[in-house]
This record gives C-alpha cells, sequence and structure tokens, in this order.
C-alpha cells in the first residue's frame, strides 16, 4: 500500500491519497516529494456534448446529464460506472428538495438545471454550472427559487466538490422547504459495507431484502425485519435508516467500501455552517441502497421548527456546501477498513482547508473575507461554588439574532460554531460578515446564554469578547437533581431490545438506544403500574426509564404518570422551584401536581408540545425545553412528598417526553450563600 507523500498547500495538490488506483497502477495521488504537481495529474480536461458534461482529470471521470445537471456517471478504479446503473439516470446522484406550496405541501423535486455554464476551465480546475430560474409562470408547478448547482474538478484530486445556491426574490409566492440534500445511488453489486464512525460500520442488507417476502414491515415503513435476507448472516436483524442518523456536529465523512474492486465512495462535510439547527440537529447519513446522502435542511428530530417558511415579500440567498464526495482504492487482499481510515484522513484535510479558496462563486467568501470572534466563558452559580466555575467544553456559537436559544429552531441562515478549551477559552474563525447573536450552553450546567449585545462581524474582523459571565437559572440551593444537564436523556436507563427485533450493530455498544421497538419495552417492565422513583434510594441509571411513554393495554394506549418521592424535614416558607429539562417531545404534554393525583387542574402544564418524532427515530434528544415551575410552600408537606408527572395524550406508541434533567430547589436562605440542604 503507498503511502501518503509530503506535499505543500495549494489551490489544486491537496489530496493525496494512502491508496493507490487499481486503474492507475504507476500514478499516486499524492504529490511528489518536492511538492510539485502528482503523476497522476494529467491535466483535467472538459468534454462537453449535447446531452452530456465528461469532466476527466485522469484519476476519475465524472458525467453529468446536460442541461439537468444530474450526476449520471462516476468511472473510477477501473469500473466503468460506481453509480447504480439500472436505475434511470435522473436516479443515480441528485440534488432534491421537498417543499410546501399551501395548500399543498410535501412536493418532491429533483432539481433539473434548465441552462448550463462553464464557470472556469483550465488544466488544474474545472467548474461548471447547472441553474433552474424562476419566473411566475411556473408559479404553483416549481419552487419559487433561483437554483444555481456547481460541480468542481481539481487536477491531482480523488473526488469532486458540489454546492448549490438558492435565492428566493421579493415579490415571489411565499412557500417552505421540508428538506433539502443530495443524493447519491451506489451499485447495489458492489457496494456492501457501511461506514460512518469507529464503531458504526458493517455489511448492510441488499434493497431487496426489505421488501416481502424477504422483509416484514414493521411498526413504519422504515423499519423492517430481515427475515429471509439474501446474506444469511443478517437474518433475523431489524434494518432502520434512522438508526444510522448522526448529529450535525459528527457527520463529517461517512460512505461505502466495494471488495471488487476495493473502492471506497464517501461524503465529506467539512463545515456545518450551511446546515440548519446548530451542532446536535441529527441528519441522515447513509443506508440501505446502497444510499448516501449529505442532508441540508430537515425536520428530522425537530418537527415543522426546522423547515423555513418565506412570506413573498422576503428575499432570501443561501449557499448550500461545498461537500466533497472522495473516492479511494486499494489493492486486492489489503484490509478495506484501511479505506474508511484513509477517508478519515482526507476529512482532516478537508476540516484544515475551509473555507475553500477555490470555488469561483462570488456568494461563497474565502477566508480573507471572513471575520473571527473570541473569548472566555465563565459561570456563576453561587450556590454550587462561590468563585466563578470554568466553561469547560463549552458549546459556543454565532447564529442570526434571536431570543435564547433560538438557535435550535434557525433555519434561513448560517450557524458558527465551537467548543470552548478546559478553562472556558474559545475562537470562533471563517465567519461570514454578518449579525449575529453570540449562544452558548455548558455540559453539565442547565439552561441557556445569550451575549446581551449582537455581534457584528466585518471583512478581516477578530473581535475578542473578553470574559463573559453565564448566570444560569437558580433561585435558591438544589434539595435533590434527577439526571445530568447535558440536552440528552443518555444517563438514563435504556432497556436491551426485545431480542426479535435486534440490530447487532448496536449491541453493547454506546449508542444501544438505537435499537428498535425500545418504546415497546416500557409497557413489559411497567405493565400494571407506573414508575416510581424514591430520590433517597433510587439510581436515575438504572430506575429512571430513558422516555416517558404511553403504556399499551390490549390494542390502546394509556397516559402514563411517574412519581416522584422524596422528603422535606422543614419546611421553608417562601417558593420552591422544580426545573424540568426535556431533551425531546413528541406531540406531548407534561402535567405536574405536587402531593394530589387527583388534582383537577395540574398545579402546571406545557400544553401540547414537540414533534421531534425522536422516540420513533432512536433518537436520544431532539429540541431541548426548560420549565421553571413555581411550587408554593402550601403544596408540601412535612416528610414524604410527591410529584406526580402526567404525560396525558395517549394516540399512539410514540407520544412521549425524553426529559434531561430534573432539579428541585428550596427558597433561598436570608444570607443567599451558598447553602446545604
Amino acid at each position: 500500500m503507498q503511502g501518503r507523500r509530503r506535499r505543500r498547500r495549494s489551490n489544486i495538490n491537496r489530496h493525496g491519497s494512502s491508496f493507490r488506483c487499481c486503474c492507475l497502477p504507476t500514478r499516486s495521488h499524492g504529490g511528489d516529494e518536492d511538492g510539485s504537481r502528482p503523476m497522476s495529474h494529467m491535466g483535467v480536461k472538459l468534454q462537453i456534448q449535447d446531452k452530456y458534461v465528461v469532466i476527466d482529470n485522469g484519476i476519475f471521470q465524472l458525467t453529468l446529464s446536460k442541461p439537468d445537471g444530474i450526476v449520471t456517471g462516476i468511472r473510477y478504479n477501473g469500473v466503468d460506472n460506481l453509480l447504480e446503473i439500472i436505475n434511470d439516470e435522473t436516479n443515480r446522484g441528485y440534488w432534491d428538495l421537498v417543499w410546501n406550496d399551501p395548500p399543498n405541501p410535501g412536493k418532491f423535486d429533483v432539481i433539473k438545471g434548465t441552462s448550463f455554464e462553464v464557470i472556469n476551465a483550465t488544466e488544474d480546475q474545472v467548474e461548471v454550472s447547472f441553474k433552474r430560474p424562476w419566473n411566475p409562470s411556473l408559479a404553483g408547478s416549481q419552487v419559487p427559487l433561483n437554483i444555481d448547482k456547481r460541480f468542481i474538478v481539481l487536477g491531482g484530486s480523488s473526488g469532486f466538490y458540489t454546492y448549490a445556491i438558492y435565492e428566493h426574490l421579493q415579490g415571489w409566492p411565499g412557500f417552505g422547504i421540508g428538506e433539502t440534500r443530495i443524493a447519491f445511488k451506489l451499485r447495489k453489486d458492489k457496494f456492501h459495507y457501511m461506514a460512518m464512525a469507529d464503531n458504526r460500520q458493517r455489511v448492510m442488507p441488499m434493497p431487496e431484502d426489505r421488501l416481502p417476502p424477504r422483509g416484514q414491515p414493521l411498526a413504519y415503513p422504515e423499519a423492517v425485519l430481515l427475515v429471509n435476507p439474501t446474506n444469511p448472516d443478517l437474518k433475523a436483524e431489524v434494518d432502520d435508516k434512522y438508526q444510522y442518523s448522526t448529529d450535525n456536529k459528527d457527520n463529517r465523512v461517512h460512505g461505502w467500501i466495494a471488495a471488487d474492486p476495493p473502492t471506497g465512495f464517501w461524503v465529506i462535510t467539512p463545515s456545518d455552517e450551511f446546515k440548519s439547527g446548530g451542532p446536535v440537529k441529527q441528519n441522515l447519513t447513509s443506508h440501505v441502497g446502497p444510499t448516501a446522502l449529505s442532508v441540508f435542511l430537515s425536520s428530522h428530530y425537530t418537527g415543522d421548527d426546522l423547515s423555513p417558511k418565506f412570506q413573498s415579500d422576503e428575499q432570501w440567498k443561501k449557499v448550500f456546501g461545498p461537500i466533497f464526495i472522495y473516492l479511494n482504492s486499494s489493492k486486492a487482499g489489503e484490509d478495506l477498513r484501511a479505506l474508511w481510515d484513509d477517508a478519515k484522513t482526507q476529512m482532516v484535510i478537508e476540516i484544515q482547508t475551509w473555507p475553500y479558496n477555490f470555488p469561483l462563486s462570488q456568494d461563497f467568501p474565502s477566508s480573507e473575507h471572513r471575520g473571527s470572534v473570541s473569548g472566555q466563558l465563565l459561570v456563576k452559580d453561587r450556590y454550587l461554588d462561590e468563585d466563578y466555575i470554568l466553561g469547560d467544553s463549552a458549546y459556543v456559537g454565532l447564529a442570526p439574532p434571536g431570543d435564547v436559544g433560538s438557535w435550535q429552531k434557525e433555519c434561513k441562515g448560517y450557524q458558527f460554531w465551537t467548543r470552548a478549551d478546559a478553562n472556558g477559552y474559545f475562537s470562533i474563525t471563517n465567519i461570514r460578515i454578518g449579525n449575529y447573536n453570540l449562544f452558548a450552553w455548558v455540559p453539565g450546567v442547565i439552561g441557556d446564554y445569550k451575549y446581551e449585545d449582537s455581534v457584528t462581524v466585518t471583512e478581516g474582523s477578530d473581535i475578542d469578547l473578553g470574559v463573559l459571565i453565564y448566570e444560569p437559572p437558580r433561585d435558591g440551593p438544589t434539595l435533590w437533581e434527577i439526571g445530568i444537564p447535558d440536552r440528552s436523556a443518555f444517563e438514563f436507563y435504556i432497556p436491551d431490545p426485545n431480542p426479535n427485533y435486534v440490530n447487532r450493530l448496536f449491541i453493547n455498544h454506546p449508542d444501544r438506544f438505537r435499537q428498535y421497538g425500545l418504546w415497546e419495552r416500557y409497557t413489559e417492565l411497567y405493565p400494571d403500574s407506573d414508575l416510581v422513583y424514591t430520590v433517597e434510594s433510587s439510581d436515575y441509571q438504572k430506575d429512571w426509564f430513558f422516555a416517558q411513554v404511553n403504556r399499551k393495554k390490549d390494542n390502546a394506549f394509556l397516559p402514563t404518570t411517574w412519581q416522584v418521592k422524596f422528603r422535606i424535614d422543614t419546611i421553608r416558607q417562601g417558593t420552591y422551584k422544580l426545573r424540568v429539562a426535556i431533551a425531546s417531545a413528541t406531540l406531548a404534554e407534561l402535567q405536574v401536581r405536587f402531593n394530589d393525583p387527583k388534582l383537577n387542574r395540574p398545579h402546571f402544564t406545557t400544553g401540547l408540545i414537540g414533534r421531534d418524532n425522536s422516540i420513533a427515530r432512536h433518537g436520544i434528544h431532539g429540541l431541548y425545553w426548560l420549565f421553571s415551575i413555581d411550587a408554593q410552600s402550601s403544596w408540601l408537606v412535612e416528610g414524604e412528598n410527591t410529584i406526580f408527572l402526567t404525560q396525558p395524550r395517549s394516540t399512539s406508541p410514540y407520544q412521549g417526553i425524553l426529559y434531561d434533567y430534573i432539579r428541585f430547589e428550596v427558597p433561598p436562605s436570608n444570607s443567599g450563600s451558598k447553602a446545604s440542604v
């Protein structure tokens, strides 16, 4: 196996590979020792035909339909086409979107250009454009957007870049976007192994395994039990594309490996700036097909809040991407998983060179036309520590202006996030010019932070905000708490799956919550009565079920009421505070009652909240909710008390709540200082 060679940083010769291309046995994907043009760099050639555009750099050949801009072919490593040749050409590699034209929601659109343009064509770089403009005669039949799809091939690069510019002009009809993405359908006779993390990779079923009689549909169409798969090793497993969802922050590289010849196809996303919902928004990655996706906008794990809606007088433009489609290969007989390791190495290269300086659209600014923001985040909670607490590993980000926490529902602009170091220092670089709010949250600390002033980033600016102080919600010392304030239900009890519905990848796996049907285990554990948690003796890792779901009885679903029991030896006059942080909610309601489960009107209710659908889609979090509930001392008694948590909505097995953290605070003492209870 050929090692990666040294190379200088430049616009073009950046894409080394530790694998020799089987179809080019005398060529390397890396640069020569002196950093000169790699041997494989024969120059990028552009061929324009009547119905196709062909771009060839000597390593691979990319074929695009003209003027549609659909990827119809990728020739590489001795294989005429890595894409599924039995599919129609429009169903191989394409940008698409789902749009809403009230009252007609859910219109699916494979985006086809109507004009073709060569942006640049040299031996070092080819960039081509496929545009689809909008005009009023298309009202109701086509999404009211100007769309410009771009593809870039660099000399010496083992892969290609793609990005798109969407634009809505004032006076055009209002509409909404439910989803937009780029999808690749690979050859099912070759690509059988899927990878998206070191511990999330496996041999996958064939697409026909999901269809009867080989597959048995389960509670919803995406989940299928493999009863007679073509690969008998997969028999009795569950396949569900949502089991392979990933947070934006972790979605850097994923894809597929073929064994004959050894070939990798990878989707590399070097930045999240163009994705909606922030770093913990979850999206699909790769799944049975074999299919590889890059999802830019979607309502998965959030609901309609993450579907942007545009008014007729609203002007909007956004660049999605570029992303990099990376191809690698190795010699027969070598460990195929090394292709994954090489893809990770290439991912690091792409991240380090972001933002790219070779895209030629004026709407994509290079690094010198951007700015940066830095500072230090500290936490002030006098009931935890009299001194300031370092904002260790805080998530800090810039997003379009909004209320506290609004970034998680923001879906029209750009967001820029980083992690603070152990001392709370942060630096956000390569920020597009514009006006932002700075937001943050700290793992282990409840609530959201928002910097009081807006932040205006200009070209070349380097803004130091100094020391920022976050004072999380707190009225008094903690009497008791359940869980960890980390915006996830991960730390609670996650049961083993029903042995008849298992994905073997997730057995003894940190992501055991991705198993199918875990919502049904609640009824099995609590067939006749609901969960009771005693603060003094219970362990939330063992005794707090990760999701408050409905109990199934016969063919009906019953509401559930959980109890939290605790003692108060002496009632303190004043107002107690119950903090309830919710990691996800799906068409649910939380009613809270103190010491009287039959109280007609609850002491507190959230009303109907959430459309995350995280329970059915194997997610351990969705949108974050924080409720602070005043509890009058007259509602409590000296001795044993019980808080009743009722989820009354019960028309579906997937309705429910994932708790993040619950804390009960006593009224502060007169001194107002740190106290123990």
